[in-house]
């Protein structure tokens, strides 16, 4: 670059400099003049009226507020001129009735599915009923069928074999079978222990764990429960498919549920097929029923972005709740029968063969028909 327009370039970039300079130093001088002129007071006068005024009550930020007696004020009182802390317990609670105009639908610049509605009436309907007679009633239904087979087993104790064990065993349930109903009963027990939690954990777990500790599972336990869901439904299906054409009712099972396999009356146990009338009730009441209410419901509240409203998703969380209860009472039945119940009905699940005598005896005819090929 020549020597002349280096000098030009530097001459040009200090002028602009100066220029810069002296236009602040005029900006400040003339608001050093303007706020001279201003009256003002001293620094002593200001920290005096400071201190002689009253802080603002604690009121609610906006608005008024519901009628609260612990808040200091009185029945007809104006809800305006309340004063008193906002901390006491139950001051933001709604009132018995909102003002109509704020439940209907409103202009809203946000897009999707009831962005325009403030305040749903549903909602409070839900709220009641899921603290309510949900968490209530669903509980005792729980403890009751719980406590009725363990004081039926400390009663009765398990079923036993009457004969000798021969030494013979015959294939109950194959590989593929086994590996289905143990995914299936994985999924369902994680299921249930984590929406366990989530219905009844801070009436059970907060008292004892705390609010960190109980956040911190409520919190694993719902991601738990979101994606061990989908995984449930597949098993289900699966599952279903797999033992649907042995658990077609047939008129010995009808016999076998009135006496429930001969445990009340006389003549031993009745004559069932590869499954009995209880395992029958339990596939088609629980698995295939229950199962299909609480998978599809289940996909409703997994899946909000399907652009359903929360009056559906209310409806949805209450079916599925109702289901999942009757759904894990049930199962009490099936997982007695399968571990503590009945002697060699484990075993069959986990090695995939039962002795010939328990073939015999608990499923006649089924063991009539694989007899011949026993391995």
């Amino acid at each position: 670059m020549p020597r002349s327009i280096a000098r030009s370039l530097g001459e040009l970039l200090l002028g602009a400099t100066l220029v810069l300079f002296l236009g602040a130093a005029l900006v400040l001088s003339l608001a050093s003049s303007a706020f001279a002129q201003t009256p003002s007071k001293s620094l002593a006068t200001v920290e005096e009226q400071r201190a002689n005024t009253p802080p603002p009550p604690l009121t609610a930020p906006t608005g008024k507020v519901p009628v609260n007696p612990e808040r200091g004020m009185k029945p007809g009182q104006a809800q305006s001129t309340a004063t008193g802390p906002t901390s006491v317990p139950g001051w933001n609670q709604p009132p018995a009735a909102w003002n109509p105009p704020s439940e209907l639908p409103q202009y809203a610049s946000l897009p999707g599915r009831e962005t325009n509605i403030l305040i749903q009436l549903t909602g409070r309907e839900w709220r009641a009923f899921h603290n309510g007679p949900l968490t209530q009633y669903g509980g005792w239904i729980i403890a009751l069928v719980f406590g009725a087979i363990m004081t039926f087993y400390l009663v009765k104790g398990p079923i036993r074999l009457h004969g000798q064990p021969t030494g013979r065993t015959i294939e109950r349930f194959n590989g593929v079978e086994r590996a289905s109903h143990w995914t299936l009963a994985i999924c369902f027990v994680t299921l249930a222990l984590s929406g366990t939690a989530i219905l009844w954990g801070k009436y059970l777990i907060l008292p004892w764990l705390g609010h960190g500790g109980y956040s911190w599972l409520i919190t694993a336990a719902k991601t738990l429960h979101n994606f061990v869901g989908p995984l449930f439904i597949v098993s289900l299906a699966v599952a279903f498919l797999l033992f649907v054409k042995d658990n077609f009712w047939r008129s010995y099972d009808f016999k076998w549920l009135l006496t429930l396999g001969g445990m009340f009356g006389k003549g031993g146990e009745v004559p069932s097929g590869r499954f009995n009338g209880g395992e029958k009730a339990w596939f088609w009441g629980g698995l295939a029923m229950l199962g299909a209410i609480v998978s599809v419901t289940g996909l409703v509240l997994d899946f909000p972005n399907w652009n359903q409203g929360r009056e559906i998703m209310q409806l949805a969380n209450s079916i599925h709740a109702i289901a999942a209860i009757l759904f894990i009472a049930a199962s009490f039945g099936h997982i007695y029968i399968g571990t503590l119940g009945m002697e060699g009905a484990y075993q069959a699940m986990r090695h995939g063969h039962v002795d010939e005598e328990w073939a015999r005896e608990h499923h006649s005819l089924w063991y009539q028909e694989v007899k011949p090929s026993k391995t």
